[in-house]
C-alpha cells in the first residue's frame, strides 16, 4: 500500500475491499478480510448527535480506510473510541480520530503506553505510514456502560485471555456482541500475550449471553456457534501441550509434529507455537498471562513457516 493523502486511501488490490456492514439500530462493523494478521475488524454506532468507534486499524492507511468508512455514514463527529485491547490493529488508528475521548480498561492503557509500536519490528515490508501513539484517557477496572442513543451498550473487561486487558462490548437489547479478539472466526485464535484458560473462561461468560450476532476481531460476521468453535480449538491445543510437556518436547518441536486436522484451514495456522509456548508456561504453573519472550516466540513462528515471515497484508 502507497502512504496517500487523507481524503483518498486505496486497498491491497488483492485482497477485498473493506465493507460497513449495517446491523440494525444505528450499530455496524467495519469488516476488513482476510481476517489475517493485522486485518482486524471495527464497530461504529450512528447516533443523534455523534458517533461511537470500537477499536481502530493497524496503519495509517487502513485507519483513513475505516475513518472515512465512517464519514460516508455521517458527518457527526466521533465522541468515543473504545479499545477493546492493546495490540496495534485495534489502537495505532486512535491519533486519526482528534477530538474523541478514546475509553479502555486500565491495563490496555498501561499496555498501549509500553508497546510504543514494538510488534512492528514483527512484520517486515508493511507500510505503517505516519502513525502516532493516542493511548485512552479515560479508563475504567471492571465494566462501564457506553450510551448509544438511549441504548445501553456495556464494555466488560475480562482476562487474561486473548491478551491481559481484553474487552468485549455487549448490546442486550440488538442481542450484538463485539466481541473482538476474543473470537477470530476464519482464523487461528492467539493467546500467547494471554491464556488459554482465561479465555476458554472468559467465553464461557460469552456464550452465557446468548448473543444473535456476533462480531469477531478478524473474519466475517458470525454467530454464537464461532464461540464454540474457539473452545473446540483452545481445548485441541491443551491437550497436545498436555502429551508434549509429559514426553519433554519444546514448542515448536511439538508444533511441527502436530496435525492441525480441521484446524489447518484457518489462517496462520503458526499461531500453534505461541498458543504452545502459552500451554506450557500453564502447565509449569505459572500465573496465567505472566509475560514470556515474544520475541524469540514470533522467530519460532517464522521457523515453523519454513523462514518465511508472518503475512500481514495490513
Amino acid at each position: 500500500m502507497t502512504d496517500t493523502t487523507p481524503g483518498h486511501v486505496e486497498h491491497r488490490a488483492d485482497l477485498p475491499a473493506p465493507k460497513m456492514v449495517a446491523l440494525g439500530g444505528g450499530f455496524h462493523a467495519f469488516i476488513q478480510l482476510d481476517g489475517s494478521w493485522g486485518l482486524n475488524n471495527a464497530g461504529v454506532f450512528v447516533g443523534d448527535d455523534g458517533v461511537v468507534v470500537i477499536d481502530t486499524a493497524f496503519t495509517a492507511d487502513r485507519g483513513r480506510l475505516l475513518r472515512d468508512a465512517v464519514r460516508e455514514l455521517s458527518d457527526l463527529p466521533v465522541r468515543t473510541v473504545l479499545n477493546t485491547h492493546h495490540h496495534g490493529d485495534h489502537v495505532y488508528g486512535n491519533y486519526l480520530f482528534p477530538g474523541a475521548t478514546v475509553v479502555s480498561s486500565e491495563r490496555c492503557r498501561e499496555a498501549v503506553l509500553a508497546d510504543e509500536f514494538e510488534v512492528t519490528n514483527w512484520f517486515p515490508g508493511v507500510e505503517w505510514g505516519d502513525l502516532r501513539v493516542s493511548p485512552p484517557t479515560l479508563t475504567f477496572e471492571d465494566s462501564i456502560s457506553i450510551w448509544c442513543g438511549d441504548v445501553r451498550a456495556i464494555a466488560r473487561h475480562v482476562g487474561p485471555a486473548h491478551t491481559s486487558n481484553d474487552v468485549f462490548v455487549w448490546v442486550p437489547e440488538r442481542r450484538l456482541l463485539y466481541a473482538a479478539d476474543l473470537v477470530f472466526h476464519g482464523g487461528t485464535p492467539f493467546v500467547v500475550m494471554g491464556s488459554i484458560q482465561g479465555l476458554i473462561e472468559a467465553l464461557g461468560e460469552l456464550a452465557a449471553l446468548e448473543p444473535e450476532t456476533v462480531v469477531p476481531g478478524h473474519g466475517e460476521l458470525t454467530g454464537p456457534e464461532s464461540i464454540q468453535d474457539q473452545l473446540a480449538y483452545l481445548r485441541f491445543v491443551q491437550e497436545v501441550a498436555a502429551e508434549g510437556f509429559r514426553a519433554g518436547k519444546e514448542p515448536l518441536e511439538l508444533a511441527r509434529a502436530t496435525d492441525l486436522g480441521p484446524f489447518a484451514r484457518l489462517t496462520d495456522p503458526e499461531r500453534i507455537v505461541g498458543n504452545l509456548h502459552r500451554a506450557y508456561s500453564e502447565l509449569r504453573g505459572e500465573p496465567l498471562g505472566q509475560p514470556l519472550d515474544y520475541h524469540g516466540i514470533v522467530a519460532e513462528m517464522v521457523e515453523y513457516n519454513g523462514g518465511r515471515p508472518l503475512r500481514c497484508l495490513a
